[in-house]
């Protein structure tokens, strides 16, 4: 609990110092699905190059900060995706930022998806059936991102059998239950998980007026309506609160829901129709030192979906379909002394798209589409005209609901297999992707206040095309795989914060924003080991990510926030007995690139410090080891599962904020203080289920 409110103390100073689709899983999302470890086969079978498909099952099996499995922790130790750091839920794909990230839960989107300021994700392990991770290679039924999509399902509950669970841990406590309601005609799914920090702070005298906190809920019904109808209808909530006294308040959440319509025409033509509703807020209030700040911000979604699939061979397969989202985005509304201000726009994306996937022959299949993309900002709020120095030199306010600035873009998306044998193959693929809603961050890491924006008359679409190609071998009976990937990724339209602004220097975000380009590329290795008592991964990623802003860094090219030239991932699973399995992980990437002070002056006795270089320095390598023991005992009528972690093993105290300060006894006259958010964790936690 003290390292709990260690990270709380130390996070929100931090917070005060800034100042403030979709996959068409017809046959899939609503049919029973037994989760069992992916085969290497099956990864060489793959036709879309750079996809990522989480095996659940493995995830329970490696170890996780205070015993918590997590799934966006878990990503992270594939190629190619980077962690943001400690006590960041946030994840970094190919060069990107995590800002450039979409997450789905059952085609609901879910913003900022962490629980006490990411330290874990908002997503119940035992509510979780499935998982795919597309690294900028996204097929034409997904979009809306230009670095990834992941796209997570929840499992639909047993339609002929009750099963119970619940689990104890440090932190939290969580309870599972799914059964039928008509047997082999209903069924239900119902996981909950909350956090008891509170019960505890409210017993010491220092801490009872604060509040720590957090619970997420997941629910879904399904109905076998007839021979050829499923409907499936899913909730999800996730809930963070933090205060102190009266001093500040901060809480964020997630609300989604969807109701899903899958309808069989015949064993080769399928729809599968989708209403969601999906909302993302935050609130943040300080009374600190006679200032009063509070600002409130959301992002709503409500979505139709109709896809369709078509099979008119065992050989090839369509997706084609439409969806239409009408979008409302609160960026701020905020109460600073008592200056009142609100930025709130609303919007309609609108999507088509078909993507093809066949067989040329034996050796070659290819998956080919394209998405049609338009999103028109609407009227009833201001837009701005601005000078270069980013003033406003006109307003106008267009009538509610009318089309104000709309985009189009059409994206086409390709990825080819080309087996050279049963054991190796050779991958290609090309995306173009487009992103409306993007966050902007005054850091490296994301946090649930940062400010979002959508495209308007001045902030335009991020557009990202991405080039990758891939080897792959697998020995023979699929013992151990092996595989390569290169890529390249140009972005147009990137957004960063004008020199000496912050996310509340203004209201209007536009004013804050200089727009430029950025590029990515790297090579991402991974070796596999599948079978025996010992299986696990090595991965290994070399990778640039830079941009070049026009006003920023002189103009020139400069290393972006999240480059890290090196990282690497060692995973090891042991099944020690039929009751004890083992597992640890190890990591180690290049520290964070950061802006240091070139230089220092006075003025009427205070020190400033003068930044030449934007993100020219980097803070200390990471490193970090992670061991894990789950004993499983089978009682007649209850399994009992004790599972034992150490996070972070041998104490390295990696860095989480570097800091500039004065210091008249160094040569330069200044030093850095690096500040470590957790030393060694142990973690303990009990599970039964029956």
């Amino acid at each position: 609990m003290r390292c709990l409110l260690l990270t709380a103390c130390l996070l929100l100073p931090a917070l005060s110092g800034w100042a403030q689709q979709d996959s068409i899983r017809q046959g899939e999302v609503l049919q029973e699905v037994t989760v069992t470890s992916r085969s290497a086969q099956k990864r060489i079978d793959e036709v879309q190059i750079g996809v990522e498909r989480v095996d659940i099952a493995t995830l329970s099996k490696i170890p996780a900060l205070f015993g918590e499995k997590d799934i966006l922790k878990s990503i992270q130790l594939l190629p190619g995706v980077k962690s943001e750091g400690d006590g960041s839920g946030g994840y970094q794909v190919r060069g990107g930022t995590s800002a450039q990230n979409i997450i789905l839960l059952d085609g609901g989107t879910v913003y900022n998806a962490g629980h006490l300021m990411g330290l874990f994700s908002s997503f119940n392990d035992d509510a979780l059936n499935n998982a795919s991770l597309y690294k900028g290679l996204i097929p034409a039924q997904l979009g809306g991102a230009t670095s990834s999509v992941f796209d997570i399902s929840t499992r639909m509950g047993d339609m002929q059998d009750y099963h119970f669970s619940g689990t104890v841990g440090l932190l939290s406590a969580k309870l599972c239950a799914e059964g039928p309601m008509q047997r082999g005609r209903s069924s239900f799914l119902v996981a909950a998980r909350r956090s008891y920090l509170d019960i505890f702070m409210k017993a010491i005298k220092k801490y009872k007026d604060n509040t720590l906190n957090f619970y997420d809920a997941n629910v879904r019904l399904n109905f076998r309506l007839s021979e050829k109808d499923m409907l499936a209808l899913t909730f999800f909530r996730s809930r963070d609160n933090m205060g102190v006294a009266d001093l500040m308040d901060l809480t964020w959440d997630n609300t989604t829901a969807t109701a899903d319509w899958l309808h069989t025409f015949s064993p080769r033509l399928f729809a599968n129709t989708r209403f969601i509703y999906s909302n993302f807020g935050n609130h943040t209030g300080f009374d600190l030192q006679q200032m009063h700040y509070m600002m409130n911000s959301y992002i709503r979604h409500l979505t139709l979906h109709e896809g369709m699939s078509w099979m008119p061979t065992d050989r090839h397969k369509v997706n084609f379909g439409l969806e239409t989202t009408y979008l409302q985005l609160q960026s701020a509304d905020w109460e600073i002394y008592a200056l009142k201000q609100r930025e709130r726009r609303s919007a309609w994306m609108s999507s088509l798209w078909v993507n093809d996937e066949w067989s040329l022959g034996s050796a070659v299949q290819l998956s080919a589409g394209v998405r049609l993309q338009l999103f028109s900002a609407l009227g009833g709020s201001p837009y701005y005209q601005l000078n270069e120095q980013g003033d406003i030199v006109s307003q106008e306010t267009p009538p509610s609901g009318k089309l104000y600035k709309t985009y189009a873009q059409l994206e086409p998306r390709v990825s080819m297999k080309w087996t050279l044998n049963g054991h190796h193959t050779l991958k290609l693929g090309y995306s173009h992707t487009t992103q409306h809603i993007q966050a902007i961050r005054t850091s490296t890491m994301s946090l649930p206040f940062d400010r979002y924006t959508m495209s308007s008359n001045l902030i335009r679409p991020q557009v990202a095309d991405q080039v990758a190609v891939g080897w792959m071998g697998i020995t023979d009976h699929g013992h151990y795989d092996f595989s390569a990937e290169a890529y390249y990724k140009a972005i147009s339209h990137v957004s960063d914060y004008r020199d000496g602004k912050t996310f509340n220097s203004e209201i209007e975000m536009e004013r804050l924003l200089l727009e430029g380009k950025g590029r990515a590329y790297g090579l991402e290795l991974c070796a596999r080991k599948n079978t025996g008592r010992l299986t696990g991964w090595v991965a290994y990623t070399l990778s640039w990510s830079e941009n070049k802003i026009p006003g920023i860094n002189g103009g020139q090219w400069y290393t972006a926030a999240n480059d890290r030239r090196h990282d690497m991932v060692v995973v090891g699973m042991y099944t020690l007995s039929p009751a004890w399995e083992l597992a640890a992980t190890w990591r180690y990437n290049t520290g964070q690139a950061l802006t240091a002070p070139s230089a220092k002056y006075e003025v009427d006795g205070k020190t400033f410090f003068y930044f030449a270089e934007r993100n020219g320095y980097r803070a200390p390598a990471y490193h970090r080891l992670d061991l894990s023991a789950t004993y499983t005992r089978h009682l007649k009528r209850t399994t009992h599962v004790w599972a034992f972690g150490i996070y972070n093993a041998y104490s390295r105290y990696n860095p989480f904020v570097v800091t500039f300060e004065e210091d008249k006894r160094s040569a330069t006259g200044s030093k850095a203080s690096k500040t470590a958010l957790f030393g060694l964790v142990p973690s303990v936690s009990f599970t039964v289920k029956f």
